[in-house]
């Protein structure tokens, strides 16, 4: 892969393959079909699994210990050809052993009696339509010439038809067809209906045969939503289902590959906002052109996003306004060039607009083409399609077209860097302008978007903010605040767990690209082959019982008598040989890693003795390690040794790393949460964030939120717009008004590097918890410290495995604080546990329950 996955797309490429090869072998041994489908909301990067998923079906996977299908034949169908060009063009991005050659459209002129292995064909429904070339003479009233030899030949001269190669392929028993449903929540809705002329629909036909072609074997559904597909299974003839591979949606939001901010602007009182909208939105556009400018040249890099805009009309719009919207757009910003404009209609072709021009432009083709900055789109693009850099949205769609505007902007959520900028709100948001629209009518979008459409599974760490405002460093906070902030431990969960010699590979290669350490590679494996020789002498005597068992091939010959009818068995041993020898060297690798056992292989060569040829040592070498991976402690001790060197040099080189670019931290921040305890960090800078500034409350008034001193972020008042329940609002005030409190940090309840996260364990899983407020307060001797005050209820389920988790942190981190207090009521008192006191902490660890923590000795009353 060209892509290193997330660790939500590697478990579930892993699951993927897991449901493949228990279907390939039902097949193959019972005949028995099966259907399942990966589920995961819009933006998650469903193809680009996909094609992890061929690259191991078409040639196997060490680390998912998945043996290639070489008999594999990929059908990848869709309802429309756009949209099966874009994902052909994804794969191809994505994957790196898949070639062009390996990933074939299937035009009119297709002419093959199977399809051949190791390939992925693309097929729409539109090729099986009655007029289409590849079925004519398939049906007995079609048109078909027969010969004097009496063979059927249709008119375009094929002697079979596409339903003929479907057919083939199944029956062939080298091969394996499977059938990809792309978009299926959307195409699978028809299987369990029949078309308007009474026949069954393409997909039903595809999936449950039709006349003398039978069903697809292997049915893998590619959905926004699992419950269309799981109807349509239901109506499917003779198939087994497998579990769904659901893809986590807080994993996705984590990830950092969507958008974590939606600010929908809508006007506050009823009228025509059209022109004022498009000017706002114009002018964002600017301000977040600028903005990625300024990033890219405070990270020095070369390449900067190019934003922009999605002008979103009517379906039948009348080109004289589109044209006053356009001068609109170009009076707003006069530098932006005249030829920047393009549009993706579905008569596809240059439109007149005034006296503007605007060319069509394939929706796959936007993203790459960096000169369009102004998008004129109706709906045709709401599915199928994405521009991560489509940052800006104005759409003329009146209120009733809630759906068509939600569909769209649900495109528009991948993050522009595949990566989340720390501490910058700005650069992780979307913006959409509705002019039509009123904060009633907008409701209906939020809560769509909150849920991700279709998939109606709420997004957690997502906010849709209706005009919201931007908050930037209060200039009032002193600097040794800021610098307390940033030196504050924030813990992480683990993400994508790798081996540990992997994850030492992937460190010292990244360290050799930063030039932080020279051969980092060569060292790296330099000092686990000198692991290795000392795990030879440890288990010496274990390695020599394998060698033999590497070096023999034993078994038994049956003899039988004929006279007597009598048998018996005989034990061989013979000697093996090389191919006996680097089958086992191979299975000793996964263990060991291919990388590593290739190196230690040159190193063991290089002190064989004299006596022994070039072939002759690397065979000796081979034996060798295929004997070390017999022994079972050597996995063990090797990869505590690498998890070893690599702690230690993510330690040594902390405060060099933090010198690099973002890009290049957060390369270094994944490599650290590979391990299954991974290092702690500090948090970045904050430098933007969005805000709202009204609450809506059930009877659809709207108050202004309350507004604070003194946080690290303000407006331009030098407040704060913060929305708290009654008790969080007196637990801020009362921290506020202690003596020497000179600052205060809002937590970010998301999933961003500005939020300090403090892991926990519940019911045997890792969770993470955010605490609300950390507050400063210089001491008599100048210098700053901190304290975390978290209020949290008891009546929650997860309250004491909080507790436990706090109570860690402080026993770790707490000379970092003055106080990490958790505070809760109980029986209308506020109780307070400060855990960098030993004692509360024995309480808390002792507890069976949160209340029972803080009705003990080691709490205090919390004064409000």
């Amino acid at each position: 892969m060209k892509f290193t996955l997330k660790d939500y797309q590697d478990e579930a490429v892993k699951d993927v393959l897991d449901r493949l090869k228990k279907a390939r072998k039902r097949w193959q041994e019972d005949g028995d079909k099966h259907a399942f489908s990966l589920t995961a909301t819009t933006g998650a990067g469903k193809t680009v699994m996909a094609a992890a998923v061929f690259e191991a079906l078409f040639y196997g996977h060490d680390d998912y210990d998945f043996e290639a299908d070489p008999g594999a034949v990929v059908l990848w169908f869709s309802d429309d050809p756009s949209l099966n060009e874009q994902s052909r063009w994804r794969l191809q991005e994505a994957a790196d052993k898949l070639t062009i050659s390996d990933l074939v459209t299937v035009g009119n002129s297709f002419s093959s009696e199977r399809f051949e292995p190791g390939k992925v064909y693309f097929l729409n429904t539109q090729k099986f339509s009655k007029n289409s070339l590849l079925v004519r003479g398939h049906d007995a009233d079609d048109s078909a010439l027969e010969t004097a030899e009496g063979q059927l030949v249709m008119p375009d001269m094929r002697t079979h038809t596409i339903w003929d190669t479907i057919r083939n392929t199944i029956e062939d028993p080298d091969l394996t067809l499977y059938l990809v449903l792309d978009e299926a929540h959307r195409g699978m809705k028809e299987v369990g209906r029949s078309s308007s002329d009474g026949k069954p629909t393409i997909v039903k036909q595809l999936i449950n045969g039709t006349g003398s072609v039978p069903g697809i074997p292997i049915v893998w559904g590619i959905s926004a939503t699992v419950l269309r597909f799981n109807d349509a299974v239901a109506g499917m003839q003779d198939r087994g289902t497998l579990p769904n591979v659901v893809v986590d949606a807080k994993k996705v939001q984590d990830s950092g590959l969507l958008k974590d901010t939606i600010n929908l602007d809508v006007p506050d009182d009823t009228g025509e906002f059209s022109t004022v909208l498009l000017r706002r939105g114009t002018a964002k556009l600017r301000e977040i052109t600028d903005a990625w400018a300024a990033y890219a040249q405070q990270q020095d890099d070369a390449d900067t996003v190019l934003p922009l805009m999605v002008l979103q009309v009517p379906n039948s719009p009348n080109p004289q306004d589109i044209a006053k919207w356009l001068d609109t757009i170009f009076e707003q910003w006069p530098e932006l060039p005249q030829d920047s404009v393009a549009n993706v209609f579905g008569e596809h072709r240059t439109e007149a607009f005034g006296r503007h021009n605007v060319p069509y432009i394939a929706p796959e083709r936007v993203q790459e083409a960096s000169w369009v900055r102004i998008l004129i789109a109706k709906d045709a693009i709401s599915t199928g399609w994405d521009c991560p850099r489509a940052e800006v949205m104005v759409s003329f769609r009146a209120a009733s077209d809630r759906t068509h505007i939600t569909q769209l902007l649900g495109r528009m959520v991948r993050t522009p860097l595949a990566r989340r900028i720390p501490g910058n709100d700005r650069l992780n948001a979307v913006d959409c302008l509705l002019p039509h629209f009123d904060k009633k009518s907008v409701s209906a979008v939020v809560t769509s978007l909150m849920t991700g459409g279709d998939q109606g599974e709420e997004l957690p760490g997502r906010r849709v903010l209706v005009n919201p405002i931007e908050v930037h460093p209060n200039p009032s906070v002193p600097e040794e605040v800021w610098q307390k902030l940033l030196v504050l431990p924030a813990q992480a969960l683990p993400k994508r767990q790798a081996r540990p010699i992997k994850r030492l590979t992937a460190l010292a290669h990244e360290l050799a690209v930063d030039g932080l350490l020279a051969d980092a590679g060569k060292k790296a494996h330099a000092d686990m082959h000198k692991v290795l020789d000392g795990l030879q002498v440890r288990y010496a005597d274990e390695i020599k019982k394998a060698r033999e068992a590497v070096l023999t091939v034993e078994g038994k010959t049956l003899r039988a008598d004929v006279k007597t009818s009598g048998m018996s068995f005989d034990d061989f041993v013979e000697k093996a040989d090389y191919a006996v020898i680097e089958d086992a060297y191979r299975r000793a690798a996964r263990v060991i890693s291919p990388d590593l056992s290739m190196s230690y292989s040159g190193h063991l060569a290089s002190q064989s003795s004299e006596d022994q040829t070039g072939d002759d040592a690397l065979i000796e070498a081979h034996t060798a390690i295929a004997a070390l991976g017999l022994v079972a402690p050597v996995k063990d001790d090797l990869e505590a040794a690498a998890e070893k060197l690599a702690t230690q040099w993510l330690a040594e080189y902390r405060v060099a790393i933090k010198s690099l670019s973002d890009e290049r931290q957060d390369v270094y921040r994944q490599i650290r949460e590979m391990s299954a305890d991974p290092l702690d960090s500090t948090l970045a800078r904050p430098s933007s964030w969005l805000q709202p500034t009204t609450v809506r409350h059930s009877d659809g008034k709207e108050d202004p939120l309350p507004r604070f001193e003194n946080h690290l972020l303000c407006d331009a008042d030098g407040l704060f717009p913060e929305e708290f329940n009654a008790w969080e609002a007196k637990v801020l005030a009362a921290e506020l008004a202690r003596d020497g409190t000179i600052a205060w940090y809002r937590n970010p309840a998301r999933a961003s590097q500005d939020s300090l996260g403090v892991t926990y364990e519940d019911g045997g899983e890792g969770r993470i918890v955010r605490p609300d407020f950390i507050f400063f307060a210089k001491l008599p001797d100048g210098s700053v410290i901190a304290d975390i005050v978290d209020p949290h209820g008891i009546q929650f389920a997860d309250a004491l495995p909080k507790l436990k988790g706090l109570a860690k942190y402080a026993e770790k981190h707490g000379a970092h604080y003055r106080r990490i207090e958790a505070i809760a009521e109980c029986d209308g008192k506020f109780r307070a546990l400060d855990l960098t006191e030993a004692a509360a902490r024995s309480a808390v660890f002792a507890a069976t329950t949160a209340k029972e923590a803080y009705e003990s000795g080691s709490a205090a009353d919390y004064i409000i």
